[in-house]
């Protein structure tokens, strides 16, 4: 694996982090590093669903080509993530 295939993976993991927070709604309170895992994690998990239900790999999830089907899965798939976290990790009150 290159330097410039984890640099594209850390850029588009942070993107798709992105985009998931700006869609679901309430605050998260998490870094950039963590939007960024939360991105790369929501590929994965977006990914692993969509061979599960459809028993093919999706397109793939870069920055090059026409690859916008892998943005739209990898953003469910970090949506459903965040949501995931936004669950176990519950803001208290004083928060």
């Amino acid at each position: 694996m290159s330097v410039m295939t984890l640099v594209s993976w850390a850029l588009c993991g942070l993107v798709v982090g992105l985009i998931a927070r700006f869609l679901i709604p309430g605050r998260q309170n998490m870094s950039l590093l963590m939007t960024m895992a939360l991105g790369i994690v929501g590929a994965l998990v977006g990914g692993f669903l969509y061979w599960s239900i459809w028993g093919a790999s999706g397109a793939s999830f870069s920055l090059s080509g026409d690859a916008w089907q892998g943005w739209i899965v990898s953003i469910i798939g970090a949506g459903i993530v965040l949501w995931g976290y936004a669950v176990l990790h519950p803001r208290l009150w004083w928060q």
